[in-house]
Parts: C-alpha cells; structure tokens; sequence
C-alpha cells in the first residue's frame, strides 16, 4: 500500500473499506486523487454493516447533565479548529498512521442505518500517549457541509485497546463519566464522540449522528 504523505481538504465522492496485509481496516476516500491507494494484495470492497458495530446502548442519549461546564470547556479550547487548516498547523492531520506505516480511518465514515461521522483528523502524539484528557481531544470530527466544505461537528476521544496496532490499554478508559468502546475490532480503539459543535438527535455523547450524511 502506498500512502500519499500531502493531505487536503477531502472532496469524498465515495468510501470503501479495504483490510490490509495486517488484518486492519483501512477506509479510503477520494480527494482529488486519493490518500490511500490499496495495493493488489488489499482490495477495496462495499462496506459491509457487520464491519460497523451499532450504537452501545449506554451512549444513546447519555445524560450531560453535570458535565456542561466540561462541555463548554471542550468548545472553549477547540473553537480555533473550525478552519482545517488551524487543526492540521496544530498537529492534527486526516487520519492515522499505525504501527505499520498505513494511514487508515482517511473516509467520510457512515453506518449504513445510523447516520454518520465525518471525516476524522488526528493528533497522533495525542493517541500513541495512552491517556485521554476531555480537554485535549485525539480526534476532530468534520462533517460535510451543504456545499461540501468541512465544518467542525464533534470531538473524538481516542485510546488503543490491546488489538490496535500498536497494541494500547486492555481495560476500557472513562471520559464524561462513561465507557469508551472499541466500535471496529478491527481497529481497536476506544473511543467516544462529543458533539459539541453540532446537534445530534441520538445525544451529546452517541457515535453516529443521523444528521450527517457522507457524499
């Protein structure tokens, strides 16, 4: 697999998940060319919804109450992100690069019945430290816009379980009070989505958010 190093605004007409030789999922995305070309030996395939856990029961319209200061904090200190731009000057960068050099998770990312993310930019220094803090989030979440411009959505909080690649925790991290969960074991990581800078119908805290719709 050859992973082209510049990263742009994304301009998805589509995504796909292909496995690599190591067994882990790689979503792929068109971007005036692509970010990720699979080799022979990793074909591209349709999104299967098995590949996509739904949401955990626990994080479908979890409570905020007594985190909304921790909340407006998060927006505080992630207000300068709104512009791509800013988040990639500050080390985030449109996925993640994992122990063998493939940079996966470089899609727009939809279940197929329970709505969509976005595109995810990473701090990988954030990530590889093994530790989660509400205020400095591993993950930026940007949702496609109606003329296909990328707006800040949500935040991601990101841990490496014991079958990521690195291997990272093996018991699950807590944020907001809740369990991070491992939502593609074929990934491993832990992780928790706050919505901070958009509405989201199935909560602050749920991973898919029916009102963000992949191109």
């Amino acid at each position: 697999m050859r992973v082209l190093r510049t990263i742009t605004t994304p301009r998805a007409i589509g995504f796909g998940f292909a496995f690599a030789s190591a067994g882990l999922l790689v979503i792929a995305c068109s971007e005036r060319g692509r970010l990720v070309e699979p080799d022979a030996a990793s074909p591209p395939g349709p999104a299967a919804a098995s590949q996509l856990d739904p949401e955990p029961s626990h994080l479908q319209h979890a409570a905020v109450t007594g985190h909304e200061e921790e909340l407006a904090q998060v927006r505080e200190v992630t207000a300068r992100f709104h512009r791509v731009e800013a988040a990639v000057d500050a080390g985030y960068e449109l996925g993640y690069v994992n122990g063998s050099g493939v940079r996966i998770i470089t899609g727009c990312v939809a279940h197929p019945t329970a709505g969509g993310m976005g595109y995810h930019y990473f701090n990988k220094e954030l990530i590889d430290d093994l530790v989660v803090d509400p205020f400095k989030p591993e993950g930026l979440v940007y949702a496609p816009g109606p003329d296909g411009d990328l707006q800040l959505a949500a935040v991601e909080y990101v841990v490496p379980g014991l079958g990521s690649n690195p291997p990272g925790v093996a018991a699950p991290p807590k944020v907001f009070g809740l369990d991070m969960v491992i939502l593609v074991p074929a990934v491993g990581f832990y992780t928790l989505h706050a919505w901070v800078w958009r509405h989201n119908p199935s909560g602050m805290f749920a991973h898919w958010n029916p009102e963000v719709v992949c191109p």
